[in-house]
């Protein structure tokens, strides 16, 4: 039985793609356990296995064998539909490509996943997280009426507006520039910080990893390591 203090048990997970007469094996065997609360990155390389394990983490991609409980959920047991309705207000996603969308406005953007979660007063919270982000003035405007930075910033807010256990961000800076990017990973980990969500960040950038209270590195579909930062910016 999975402690209700880890936000995510993982026991010899593989994830294997492609068709039965040419299969191409992309993560072999991941044992993983992240405490609830904690801020973690995933290291590594294009090709290294990281998305494809913060995929199967979310929900997003249904692992080819072993177990996996998340935020009290066995996404193992679950059918598609079923990952989809346990991702629904318990997991938040940070994307590179930030995915909004472009028919809705900023507070529409935010509001969406509250409504799907059937929360009360989406609008006016949608608001608020807006405020949060520092984005109080561009809440009507739409995504393509926004700079990069501004559509992260409305990005963050989407996801840590539902109040989820867990968030993933996947190279949530590898669309801004170094200023830019500085400004987002600040406000993600303040967000964090504020609502006690657990945080995995997916990173090739080493110096972004070292900011987390612990750094998986991965290599060819497994963890490498496990290893803590001497110093972090985390909390």
């Amino acid at each position: 039985m999975t402690s209700p203090s880890l936000a995510i048990s993982a026991r010899n997970l593989t994830l294997t793609l492609g068709s039965n007469a040419a299969p191409v094996t992309i993560l072999r065997g991941i044992d993983l356990d992240i405490p609830r609360g904690e801020v973690v990155a995933l290291l590594g390389p294009s090709g290294s296995g990281k998305s494809s394990l913060m995929a199967v983490l979310s929900g997003l991609e249904r692992a080819s064998g072993g177990s996996l409980t998340v935020a009290g959920a066995d996404f193992a047991a679950l059918t598609e539909d079923g990952l989809a309705a346990a991702r629904r207000g318990r997991i938040g996603i940070v994307l590179q490509a930030f995915h909004l969308l472009p028919t809705m406005t900023a507070a529409e953007n935010v509001a969406t996943p509250m409504e799907l979660a059937g929360m009360a007063d989406a609008s006016p919270r949608a608001l608020v997280e807006l405020e949060a982000v520092g984005l109080a003035h561009r809440t009507g405007h739409y995504p393509a009426q926004l700079s990069g930075g501004e559509q992260q910033r409305v990005a963050i807010a989407r996801a840590t507006a539902p109040r989820p256990d867990l968030i993933f961000a996947d190279e949530p800076t590898g669309n801004l520039d170094a200023a830019t990017g500085e400004e987002i990973i600040n406000l993600l980990l303040a967000r964090r910080a504020e609502t006690g969500a657990t945080l995995l960040i997916i990173t090739h950038d080493a110096s972004l990893a070292a900011r987390c209270e612990r750094v998986l590195p991965m290599a060819d579909g497994v963890i490498v390591s496990d290893t803590r930062p001497t110093s972090t910016a985390a909390a």
